[in-house]
């Protein structure tokens, strides 16, 4: 616990911030930030009202709306005439909120202001959520450390698209199918907290809802444009005709991109189709297509990333290194609701085909297919309330892999590996939330999860690959959440997570990489958050200890890397966002000046290792502050700048020799979106200064000076774009 005591100072200076309480009762007598309760799009279709709130950076978001009472029961989806598939953003966040645990909404008005280009776009203003940028769309994520030392893809993290898987079976997913024009909002679960979805790993669960033909514009295009040949269009059109709704997004992108040799572009299509059998019950499909092309700059050393960001590395552009990926997903979703209990059960698959010359040239498809069911049962019993949710996820892959020699300009030489790769992931769960006071709930839960990596290989002559390996692993959960008042929560929850490896992991290839084991944590965590009239906050503070900790180091600049457990490791840290309204009515009635603060403290360690003892573990930076100052005017009209900081160095290796630099990045953004029909347009500059810094790294057991781990962060960019609404 050597640590802990600093995660606890900054705890305490973000709570110097908080005012003396000011009860409910109240916020009636401001509108900061207020409420507001909007009508949507096409008012005859739609009886219930859309609830946003505005977040203290003049966005509206409802990650700091008002949390529910807990005498009042969640509203069902559906319940004001939308959908009952799909959840409006208000009936989202008031059923995130009896979490007892750190989550947020972000709702599309925080993300749709700006280019909408890559994950950390949505996900950057959200503590505890790490996005590194490595070139054009791709980016590294990672809740709480998870995936921490991940070189390439992404794990650790459960994502879905409308609650439905996107991660392979095996447990990797990939960025590039998420198009930030296409949802309606992102529901993030830290940790354990996921486990209303079955999820239940180190970094949670990202859900990425898209909209309905019940709540969608009849017309929504944009085109946006910026530095370093980035050009993006996008429109989307919805509607609703008795019991059918539609809606589809569709977008094009493409980029010369900041480095040599990171050109790509991307074509994403989203869609669903609903149909309400009646007022309890509705079936939706959904269809989602990508086409990405990406080359790839591949890494650097230190000193030619600082010096000479703009390169590439001359061995990736003489074999022409690539990720070109084509996938599809068709899902079906049904839910059916029988007074206080509703039902979701659903069936999906899921193809990629991925062609991906590298140090070889990699060709393989991949099938994956499942199906979940899950109910809700939410009602009085002996006088309590209670609250129950239970489900079974059903989820299994198979991958056709092969691996030629890329003897040069990504051409497909010898045949060296073909293999035929089956993942099982199947899950039991439920949470039970019991009301023992009016606003007092106790939570206690589990989920047991059984996977199982199973590899045959094709080709024997240099001896037989083959194996299999399965894992059966129950993750307990207890919590508690106390609403102070309306818009005060406070929570508590200690839960245990798992993390079978990935076929990357377990190889098979010799005895070591046969016998990776599954990562495990137990984590305690406890948080804060609410609203106060011209004040919002979300307050985490967390600590998980770790068993076989996945860790993918870099033996070679040329190869993938391998995958060790570490022995004993902790995670722990504060996760914090603040924002405050300190000038009202400077030059215009209801106008507004913001503060608004994302704060993340990573404390990751070995715990007496016998290798590395108590070294830092590497890839995240101990302190990520991102900081913004703007004006809104009710018009609709915004300006203002903002800060990326990381003021501390941060290790890319486990031996702790070699340290990324702090920097920090000025920003500005101008705009004018009334929220309305019609024209909204946005100016951004990134980077203004034009400052030299690494943005994400790989990481290696020893690094040295010529140790090629480094992404360049982008230098100065300029964003641009129109939107039409109506």
């Amino acid at each position: 616990m050597s640590h802990l005591p600093r995660a606890l100072c900054a705890a305490s200076a973000i709570a110097l911030f908080l005012p003396e309480p000011v009860f409910a009762q109240n916020q009636s007598q401001t509108d900061l930030p207020p409420i507001v309760v909007e009508t949507a799009p096409k008012t005859a279709r739609l009886a219930q009202p859309r609830i946003t709130t505005r977040s203290s950076a003049g966005r509206q978001t409802a990650r700091h709306a008002a949390s529910p009472s807990a005498t009042a029961p969640v509203p069902s989806a559906g319940s004001g005439g939308g959908s009952l598939t799909v959840p409006t953003t208000a009936e989202a966040t008031a059923a995130i909120q009896r979490t007892p645990g750190a989550v947020a909404v972000v709702p599309d008005t925080q993300f749709k202001g700006g280019p909408a280009s890559t994950i950390r776009d949505v996900l950057g203003w959200v503590p505890g959520v790490i996005t590194q940028p490595k070139s054009n769309i791709d980016n590294r994520v990672s809740i709480r450390g998870s995936g921490l030392t991940r070189n390439f893809g992404n794990r650790g993290i459960n994502v879905y698209m409308d609650g439905i898987p996107i991660n392979t079976a095996d447990g990797l997913f990939d960025l590039f199918e998420i198009d930030p024009t296409a949802y309606r909002y992102v529901e993030v679960f830290k940790g354990a907290n996921a486990l209303r979805f079955g999820a239940n790993s180190l970094g949670g669960a990202i859900n990425f809802v898209t909209p309905t033909g019940r709540d969608a514009n009849t017309l929504d295009a944009r085109i946006d444009a910026g530095s370093y040949g980035y050009v993006k269009s996008q429109f989307s059109t919805g509607g609703a005709r008795g019991p059918y709704d539609w809606f589809f997004n569709g977008s094009v992108q493409r980029e010369d991109g900041f480095r040599d040799h990171s050109s790509g572009h991307l074509e994403r299509g989203n869609g669903n189709f609903g149909y309400r059998f009646s007022p309890d019950a509705e079936t939706r499909f959904y269809v989602n297509a990508n086409t990405w092309r990406q080359r790839l700059p591949g890494e650097l050393t230190k000193t030619i990333a600082l010096n000479t960001p703009r390169s590439a590395d001359p061995e990736f552009v003489r074999q022409d290194q690539q990720r070109n990926i084509d996938s599809m997903r068709v899902a079906n979703k049904t839910t059916l609701r029988f007074g206080p209990t509703t039902v979701d059960f659903g069936v999906f698959t899921h193809q990629r085909h991925v062609d991906h010359p590298i140090y070889r040239y990699l060709d393989y498809y991949v099938s994956d297919y499942g199906g979940f069911a899950r109910t809700t049962d939410d009602r009085m019993i002996g006088g309590f309330r209670n609250r129950l949710i239970a489900g079974v996820n059903l989820q299994a892959g198979v991958i056709d892999y092969k691996e030629y020699d890329n003897p040069g300009n990504a051409v497909k030489g010898e045949l060296l590996t073909s293999a035929l790769q089956k993942s099982q992931n199947h899950s039991v769960y439920a949470e039970n939330s019991l009301f023992v006071l009016p606003n007092l709930a106790l939570i206690a839960g589990g989920q047991f999860l059984h996977a199982v990596r199973n590899q045959e290989d094709r080709i024997l002559s240099n001896g037989d690959q083959s194996g299999r390996r399965s894992y059966d692993i129950f993750n307990p959960k207890v919590g508690a959440l106390w609403d102070v008042d309306p818009a005060w929560q406070v929570f508590a929850n200690i839960s245990r997570s798992a993390e079978a490896p990935t076929f990357d992991a377990n190889t098979f290839n010799s005895p070591v990489s046969s016998n990776v084991n599954a990562q495990t944590a137990t984590t305690y965590e406890i948080g804060t958050r609410g609203r106060r009239p011209d004040l919002t906050w979300d307050l985490a503070l967390y600590r998980a200890e770790l068993r076989n900790e996945l860790q993918c180091l870099r033996s070679s600049p040329f190869s993938l890397c391998s995958v060790v457990n570490a022995d004993r490791t902790v995670h722990q840290g504060v996760e914090a966002g603040l924002g405050v309204a300190f000038i009202k009515s400077a030059f215009a009635p209801e106008d507004r000046f913001w503060f608004n603060l994302a704060y993340t403290y990573n404390d990751f360690f070995f715990n007496g290792d016998a290798r590395w003892g108590n070294n830092r573990l590497p890839s995240v930076p101990p302190h990520t502050i991102r900081a913004e100052l703007i004006y809104k005017h009710p018009n609709g009209f915004y300006a203002g700048p903002n800060v990326e900081w990381m003021p501390q160095a941060f290790f890319a290796d486990n031996a702790n020799s070699l340290t990324i630099d702090p920097y920090a990045l000025l920003n500005f953004r101008i705009g004018h979106d009334a929220g309305g029909p019609g024209w909204s347009g946005y100016l951004e500059v990134r980077n203004l200064l034009d400052t030299h810094y690494i943005s994400s790294t790989i990481t290696a057991d020893i690094a040295t000076p010529a140790s090629a781990l480094f992404n360049p962060g982008y230098g100065r960019t300029i964003y641009g774009g129109l939107r039409y609404r109506m």
